[in-house]
């Protein structure tokens, strides 16, 4: 079924049932915001991809929903609750008084202060965990927020476009209820900020594949491994320029299929940054689309929950085609290589097909190369003897009230009203 322009308006929450077990979440104003002029971050690509999605008919596979908007206290689980005042009441127009809370804050240079910042902090990290909550109860095998990913903020500091790391409050959300989670990240830079909130605890492992070397955010080392109880639960594989399928192919299964084995995760969190696809703004790889999409069907072979992230990519197009093409993919969609008519169709041209095809630059990833780091992080992993456990506890509250959820559970887009998406019990 192909949608007419402009339609997509109606169709978040239109579903008579949810027979669909993948949750999608978008919030229709998460497009509206502007970084700053010439800035390579363009969330409009968010519209794309769910434009793209209503073209092929999608959603009528998906539970379509529109998340609630995180609140101050959502975000304050992870981050400062001074750091959190400040992205509340910043604007541009008050950021020249602020010269030095935007310093440090990390709010300058290539993240800047933009109209309304804390309302798309609270888009991008409200659809994140509400599909964890949405996980843990059972209600979806596959939540996916395209809005996310933003996985170099920190807990006191926005860093690489990021202001609000979802990534961290959602794995923290799905630690309620399962006992290890996977982080495993494919954007082309390294998934700092994610790595160093979970560096030191065994209940989250965190493995990025991604450029390494004189390159932001500069971390990444295949030495950097975790600290205490967290020693040997971060993994790295440093790249160069120019990686191909074949070569991403042949090292992502044989390292993730090692840490499914050992570490046994019962939820997965894959952040899907579509700068690792070639011909990307800001990227250096030369993935095709079928390789970045090649780790979603690796993880979809497990059987474990999951969560699809968004991030990196700033040649839009191929964010749209990339996002849209690994939505399909986990509803069990096939997706014709003509795109079809949708009020971005023209972004698509002069070919106007789905496929991104690799280029012919040069791959600097020697075999040689891609085997000694093998072979350093698989000794690593059969270092660890056994799975970790953790002692019984009892389950802290979900991040939505019964109540809540029983609404949230429904095919309507939610209220305005600011429902807190976390438990006030966390801590307990």
């Amino acid at each position: 079924m192909k949608a007419e322009a402009g339609t997509s308006e109606s169709r978040v929450g239109t579903l008579e049932a949810f027979p669909s077990r993948v949750a999608y979440f978008y919030d229709h104003d998460v497009g509206n915001y502007y970084y700053a002029l010439g800035h390579p971050m363009k969330p409009h690509r968010m519209r794309m991809v769910h434009e793209l999605l209503i073209a092929y008919g999608v959603h009528e596979k998906l539970q379509v929903l529109q998340p609630p908007r995180a609140t101050e206290r959502d975000l304050t689980r992870f981050h400062s609750d001074e750091y959190i005042e400040f992205l509340r009441r910043i604007t541009p127009e008050t950021a020249q008084k602020q010269l030095d809370q935007l310093q440090r804050f990390g709010l300058f240079e290539d993240s800047p202060c933009f109209d309304d910042i804390y309302r798309f902090c609270q888009i991008s990290a409200g659809g994140s965990l509400a599909g964890a909550a949405r996980l843990n109860r059972g209600f979806c095998d596959v939540a996916i927020n395209w809005s996310g990913g933003l996985h170099h903020a920190k807990k006191s500091e926005a860093s690489g476009f990021c202001y609000v790391n979802d990534c961290v409050l959602a794995i923290l959300e799905l630690l309620k209820h399962h006992a290890r989670v996977l982080y495993c990240d494919i954007d082309v830079h390294h998934g700092d900020g994610v790595e160093e909130a979970f560096y030191t605890t065994n209940r989250v492992m965190t493995c990025s594949f991604h450029k390494f070397g004189n390159f932001f955010p500069g971390t990444g080392d295949v030495r950097d491994i975790g600290y205490g109880p967290g020693r040997h639960y971060a993994l790295n594989f440093p790249l160069q320029d120019g990686i191909d399928d074949v070569c991403y192919r042949e090292i992502f299964a044989p390292i993730m299929s090692r840490v499914m084995e050992w570490y046994q995760p019962t939820a997965v969190v894959l952040q899907c940054g579509a700068d690792s696809l070639s011909g990307d703004r800001l990227g250096c790889f030369n993935l095709s689309l079928d390789g970045h999409a090649q780790c979603v069907r690796f993880f979809q072979r497990y059987g474990v929950q999951l969560m699809l992230l968004g991030g990196g990519g700033y040649t839009i197009r191929n964010v749209a085609r990339c996002w849209a093409y690994e939505t399909a993919l986990a509803a069990g969609v096939v997706l014709d290589d003509m795109i079809p008519y949708n009020p971005y169709y023209e972004y698509y041209g002069p070919d106007f097909r789905l496929r991104i095809r690799p280029s012919n630059m040069e791959n600097l990833n020697t075999p040689s190369y891609l085997h000694r780091m093998m072979v350093q992080l698989l000794e690593s992993l059969r270092s660890l003897p056994h799975t970790p456990s953790v002692p019984f506890h009892s389950v802290p509250a979900d991040v939505i009230s019964d109540p809540l959820l029983r609404k949230f559970s429904a095919p309507v887009p939610l209220s305005d009203d600011e429902h807190s998406v976390c438990s006030s019990d966390w801590d307990d």
